[in-house]
């Protein structure tokens, strides 16, 4: 941790450039206009001194002087809490709470099958779309009962499913006509100008 720290005196995110979970990660600092340094690299090869830092060797990773984060969640709920303003996250505990167990279903659900997209052979792939485009479906209504997801402000739960709707065309997910309030609800977060500001070249070409 010497070397980067020593090298770094101002906060650093490690990101890929087309990692959904770095995505929203930076969705997020945009969101709280938080002034960082973002390093991007390759998840495939990573820098031998992040590799130290990370037992898991995954990105994002999050160096802020002596700390080092490498969870994309603990990385977004720690800029929340030392960047208060404008909050992420609900302010009473029972709200705050319904909002983590909802993260933690859209990654469990939703986010884990990606990689079965990506890498995986024709039937592994279709069932994970399968799985995508239904659970999308059937959670359709609640986006059309407040401007957010199951919130009135933007909180991380927003970073967390645009970075994933962002990704439905190249994963090759299409939703049915029953997910309307799906889409409605993505063209709304894809026109906030911190969305457009936490886009990659890559991610831009996406769409």
């Amino acid at each position: 941790m010497a070397q980067i720290a020593a090298r770094r005196s101002v906060m650093t995110l490690y990101s890929g450039m087309n990692c959904p979970l770095s995505h929203r990660t930076r969705m997020a600092l945009a969101e709280k206009n938080i002034s960082v340094e973002v390093v991007f690299v390759d998840k495939d090869s990573l820098p031998e001194d992040l590799i130290d830092l990370n037992p898991y060797h995954t990105i994002p990773v999050l160096v802020d002087r002596d700390l080092v984060l490498y969870n994309d969640q603990i990385i977004m709920e720690y800029l929340d809490e030392r960047y208060p303003h404008p909050p992420l996250m609900p302010v009473d505990p029972v709200s705050r709470a319904r909002t983590r167990l909802m993260m933690y279903r859209i990654d469990r659900d939703l986010f884990s099958v990606v990689d079965d997209i990506v890498s995986g052979d024709k039937s592994t792939a279709d069932k994970a779309r399968s799985i995508i485009r239904d659970g999308l479906t059937v959670i359709a209504p609640i986006f059309s009962r407040k401007p957010f997801f199951m919130s009135d402000e933007i909180t991380l739960m927003d970073c967390s499913l645009t970075s994933l709707l962002w990704r439905l065309p190249i994963l090759g997910i299409e939703l049915p006509p029953q997910a309307g309030p799906v889409l409605k609800y993505a063209e709304r977060m894809f026109a906030r100008e911190s969305f457009q500001a936490s886009l990659t070249n890559i991610e831009r070409d996406m769409q």
